[in-house]
């Protein structure tokens, strides 16, 4: 069964292998495009309050922001899920409800 992860990444594989970028889209220029795309996510709201931010201008960055990281996660041959599900288990032993619930602080700081 295709999950929805595996659908995406294939029509972005299938899109970038129609226009031969596959040649651009080593790891090093992958994270690269997904910083910078981060970063344009990010100049929707700069100067402006949360609220102020274009919303279908924040979608297009924020879709972009995934499909690198997809296609980043597809050069590994790493699965989606599973690597993020890894991350919130360490992230649960780094942060415990007890100590981390309503704090913004880093769990070096406790």
């Amino acid at each position: 069964m295709h999950s929805d992860i595996t659908e995406i990444t294939d029509a972005l594989i299938k899109f970038r292998d129609e226009r031969d970028w596959a040649q651009f889209h080593n790891p090093k220029d992958l994270a690269a495009a997904l910083s910078i795309e981060a970063g344009e996510l990010l100049e929707c709201f700069l100067w402006k309050e949360h609220g102020e931010a274009e919303e279908m201008r924040v979608k297009e960055e924020l879709a972009d922001v995934f499909a690198f990281a997809l296609l980043l996660a597809e050069h590994y041959k790493w699965d989606v899920k599973q690597i993020v599900q890894e991350k919130i288990s360490k992230n649960a032993e780094k942060y415990p409800v007890h100590k981390a619930r309503g704090s913004a602080k880093k769990y070096n700081e406790y």
